[in-house]
């Protein structure tokens, strides 16, 4: 079930109240958002959507260094995490670092704290207010796809890797999916061919189980998106078939799968994803059959599960960007 902690949000400061610059006291203005992080061409820059309005905002403080496909952790109410990724360079030069974001300021630091090894193509999830685990990915350092998860414990952002290990070494993006307090799940990505095996991390325990459903289609590059308490959407993602703009539903309840009726407004892989649980999943930007990078946005609703573009994209074209956000609900 979500978890329910106090604001720790930016406020209007007492000194403007009380010399009259605003004439009442507006309290805590909470800044519910999501962040789209890094991306191809080895970009640094993070584009930040309120979610009360999807408007876009770029931070003056980009990653600490231009990375892609790294796995985004949120942890709401408090920071979200870049962690992992490669520089997309020519040979590409994969990642250990963690970033880490302030939502009550948007500031930027480096964790101390590292990945167990470098890493890229690795899927993100939270644990809201415990912890964020990243699973999979291509090992740079043993040159090969890891089973591998690790831990950021949130109260003290130390790193350790857990016991348990997904069912099969697999990277190349595979999606992350949270039910914050219950479990995470990966989906899909690449062990040699694409995949359509779901594994579930259980956070209790600390176990990892393979579920009976798979998605509707084998495939890697995608991204997932959480309504935490309901369900995780799996979206786009590459297959021959070029079925890139499905999006598979499994519900947390049963752990079944479904695919929904709504696919994304451009078929498209290798995009990033973040979620404010309760109101609507986002799809951003992604390499678009026929056009190249992209910087559409998709907006999935979950209360009808309708798919939409929004107005406003990400600041520039780009694919392989990682998302994270800070979502009311799991407050």
């Amino acid at each position: 079930m979500p978890r329910f902690r106090p604001h720790f949000f930016p406020s209007t400061k007492v000194s403007e109240w009380a010399s009259g610059v605003i004439t009442a006291n507006p309290g805590i203005i909470p800044t519910y958002a999501g962040y789209f992080a890094g991306g191809d061409h080895g970009v640094t820059t993070v584009d930040r959507f309120l979610f009360a309005d999807d408007s876009r905002t770029t931070l003056s403080t980009g990653l600490s260094q231009g990375v892609r496909i790294g796995a985004g952790i949120g942890n709401a109410g408090v920071a979200g995490y870049m962690c992992g990724g490669n520089t997309s360079g020519a040979p590409d030069v994969r990642w250990d670092h963690i970033d880490k974001f302030l939502f009550i300021d948007d500031t930027r630091s480096t964790l101390d704290d590292t990945l167990s090894s470098t890493v890229d193509g690795c899927a993100g999830m939270s644990n809201s207010g415990t912890a964020g685990y990243v699973a999979g990915g291509y090992d740079g350092d043993a040159a090969s796809y890891t089973s591998r998860v690790d831990k950021i414990l949130f109260s003290s952002d130390s790193k350790s890797t857990i016991s348990a290990t997904l069912a099969t070494a697999t990277g190349s993006v595979p999606a992350g999916l949270s039910n914050s307090g219950t479990a995470g799940y990966i989906g899909g990505g690449h062990d040699g061919s694409g995949t359509d095996v779901i594994d579930k991390l259980t956070f209790s325990g600390e176990t990892i189980a393979t579920l009976s459903a798979v998605l509707s289609i084998a495939r890697w590059s995608m991204t997932g998106v959480s309504n935490s308490g309901t369900a995780g959407y799996a979206a786009g993602g590459y297959d021959p078939g070029e079925n890139w703009g499905t999006v598979d539903k499994l519900l947390f309840s049963n752990d079944t799968v479904s695919t929904l009726n709504a696919t994304l407004t451009n078929d498209v892989y290798a995009q990033g994803g973040m979620a404010n649980s309760g109101t609507a999943g986002y799809i951003g930007g992604g390499y678009e059959s026929g056009v190249g990078d992209t910087a559409v946005l998709n907006k999935l609703t979950f209360s009808g599960e309708t798919i939409a573009a929004l107005s406003t994209g990400l600041s520039s074209a780009r694919y392989n960007a990682t998302g994270f956000a800070n979502s009311e609900a799991l407050i």
